[in-house]
């Protein structure tokens, strides 16, 4: 119980209580904290649009969304864009990522995701791309957490520190079966999912000889606007 509370504690804004020192086994219980808030936002979604016209529903759905996540992942993504797009060394974009400072290409492009999202939230037939964008978006991160590290310290390091196949599988198992229900296109969410998280991971490598916590917001982030993409093409 006390990994549930870690994952649930660490990616949205309920107060759980957990205790210290934090588990990689909470990573297997990131996509399940995904589900939760899909499901809450759902609700959220149909209530909304009950009342509201679709833009303006959309729009409080998006900042609700927001919140509930503490902005933590959209904190990242700017942070990443940051680093990952200056043209300079690697070794100066680790202190870019380090820097609390928020620059050029992180303002363009959270701007951007959040343009995107709000666009796509605007235009979804269902509510499918809503629940399953959290839960992949969660999960990217645990298939991130399989990357090699950029540097020994931070939230990352911490947290992979006992990270084992079998809690990859697990979480992994429970993206798939929540995929699945969706028939078509929950196999595209998921093949686009690992796709982004897996194209956002190997340019970290490259441009900075692997991830941080910082990449991780930035795949949970892009995945969920990917999801919600995907979900106007196919739905």
């Amino acid at each position: 119980m006390n990994d549930f509370l870690t994952a649930l504690g660490l990616l949205t804004i309920v107060p759980a209580r957990y205790r210290e020192p934090i588990s990689a086994r909470a990573y297997a219980w990131f996509p399940f904290v995904g589900l939760l808030i899909g499901a809450s936002l759902v609700v959220a979604h149909f209530l909304l649009r009950a009342i509201l016209p679709n833009l303006v529903a959309s729009a409080l759905l998006l900042a609700l969304w927001i919140v509930f996540s503490g902005a933590l992942h959209l904190d990242g993504f700017a942070d990443a864009c940051d680093g990952l797009f200056a043209a300079t060394t690697r070794e100066r974009r680790l202190e870019i990522l380090r820097d609390v400072h928020l620059g050029t290409f992180g303002a363009v492009g959270l701007m951007l995701l959040l343009i995107v999202k709000f666009a796509a939230l605007a235009n979804v037939s269902s509510f499918a791309p809503i629940l399953l964008a959290p839960i992949l978006g969660r999960w990217a991160m645990v298939f991130a957490a399989t990357f090699p590290l950029a540097r020994s310290g931070g939230m990352a390091a911490l947290f992979r520190a006992g990270l084992t196949r079998r809690i990859v599988f697990v979480a992994t198992m429970f993206a798939a079966l929540g995929c699945a229900f969706f028939g078509a296109f929950g196999f595209a969410a998921l093949v686009g999912a690992f796709l982004v998280a897996l194209s956002i991971a190997r340019l970290a490598l490259n441009r900075l000889g692997g991830l941080t916590g910082d990449i991780y917001g930035m795949i949970c982030e892009s995945v969920e606007a990917g999801v919600l993409l995907i979900g106007c093409v196919t739905l």
